[in-house]
């Protein structure tokens, strides 16, 4: 696709390197996400804005923090070209997105959950403000949580759950809801799993790929933006110097006669183009923010694939606990013991058990050996749902990232295109000045 040259549909990018703001909005906001599943077919979802308030934590401890707007309205189109039907809305702070994720992650375990934004800034360069407080910080984190609730409501599954829709539609009442899921204590148990070390026998080749795929996604990422930082810095530089020019030539103007107002005018360019570096990586942050989305969603994947590998092991250990348990029961309708064991140990020492006994005994594991072909039954049925929900989520998810990427990708090309045009047309200018003089 991009690696032929010869295409029109390269050609048609690279011929357009002017984005509209419009366009550039666009781009920024929910940059791929899909609109047709029903919920999206039926509501507009938006956070309109962002608020910064005051008030007590749960220590009664004075704090500052941000909530944001939610507005929600009937998508539909109304007839006869009426007025479209209000808006209803709700403010949510940064925590309950939080709640919310949680609930998600525990809730659908086999789908590739999508990310808030971060919480504070980073891979930032040094004039960017690190405050999660800061007024450009709040309006990127605005956009992030709205990619991310669209991002939900686009999603074939999660877009029907319950709690997703009274997060969007009922601002009291809904952390109850929440909690009377039990949901917590779901939390607890996947921390657990998360956290344990187990060795899977016969692993899934596609999960361990997927898994090894998203740490190698990780550090590309990361590397990325460290190196976006750091050019970030050393052009912010480049063009603060530029104001220089500016100055110079402000001053040399003031000591030639027929020079003086070309080098004035000239100076006058060189301080516009100074000034314009703090919009253009403002506006590169909102790209930065696109790439930090997949740099997070590697931590969805890898918890995807680490659940896979929790289910494969409780299938293996309920396998292996039921060859034990018949291979007890062969032992004892034939009383022969192949390995060492305690119970074989105990019979050298105080004699065998009566007929009686062992027929008690093989019963016990008779019964047990069912309850075990059950349980590895169901392990079994679990596991194989589990790959299959999960594989379908997962190559949704690789559409999704290939087109969003490579959207991100030539739109920030297409602005960089952009910045050297108007770079290019600031010297342009300072020439024809130069050829008045």
């Amino acid at each position: 696709m991009m690696a032929d040259s010869g295409s029109n549909e390269e050609v048609a990018v690279i011929g357009n390197t002017d984005i509209t703001s419009t366009e550039t909005e666009s781009n920024i906001i929910n940059t791929m996400v899909e609109r047709g599943t029903a919920l999206l077919r039926k509501m507009e979802i938006n956070v309109a804005e962002a608020e910064k308030r005051t008030g007590k934590n749960t220590v009664n401890m004075q704090e500052t923090y941000t909530v944001y707007l939610i507005e929600t309205r009937p998508a539909e189109t109304v007839p006869g070209g009426g007025a479209p039907a209000a808006s209803d809305t709700l403010w949510r702070r940064y925590s309950e997105f939080e709640l919310l994720r949680t609930f998600l992650l525990v809730t659908y375990p086999y789908i590739i959950i999508p990310p808030l934004p971060e919480k504070r800034a980073e891979f930032q360069w040094h004039k960017l403000a690190a405050d999660n407080l800061d007024p450009d910080f709040v309006e990127r984190r605005r956009v992030g949580l709205e990619n991310f609730l669209l991002r939900v409501a686009s999603h074939p599954v999660l877009s029907n759950d319950k709690i997703y829709f009274l997060f969007l539609t009922e601002e009291k009442g809904w952390r109850e809801a929440v909690l009377e899921t039990g949901f917590q204590d779901k939390v607890d148990s996947r921390l657990k799993s998360l956290s344990a070390m187990f060795r899977v026998k016969n692993p899934d080749k596609r999960f361990t790929a997927m898994k090894q795929y998203s740490d190698e996604l990780n550090t590309v990422i990361s590397q990325l933006l460290r190196v976006r930082a750091r050019v970030a810095d050393r052009l912010y530089g480049v063009y603060k110097v530029h104001g220089n020019y500016g100055r110079v030539f402000s001053e040399w103007s003031a000591i030639e006669k027929e020079m003086g107002d070309g080098l004035q005018s000239a100076g006058h360019h060189m301080d516009t183009y100074a000034a314009q570096i703090d919009d253009i990586l403002e506006e590169e942050e909102h790209y930065a923010d696109q790439l930090k989305e997949y740099l997070f969603y590697t931590d969805a994947i890898r918890s995807v694939c680490k659940k896979h590998e929790l289910i494969q092991y409780e299938l293996e250990m309920a396998a292996q606990e039921l060859f034990s348990k018949k291979q007890q029961r062969e032992e004892l309708a034939t009383g022969t013991v192949r390995v060492f064991s305690l119970k074989g140990m105990t019979s050298k020492l105080f004699g065998t058990e009566s007929q009686e006994q062992r027929e008690s005994r093989l019963a016990a594991l008779e019964q047990s050996i069912q309850e075990g072909e059950e349980t590895l039954k169901e392990k079994n049925t679990e596991c194989k749902e589990f790959v299959q929900m999960a594989w379908e989520d997962i190559e949704r998810f690789k559409e999704q990232k290939d087109k969003d990427l490579r959207e991100a990708l030539i739109s920030y090309a297409i602005m960089q295109i952009s910045t050297c045009k108007k770079g290019i047309q600031v010297w342009s200018n300072a020439k024809d000045c130069f050829n008045k003089m």
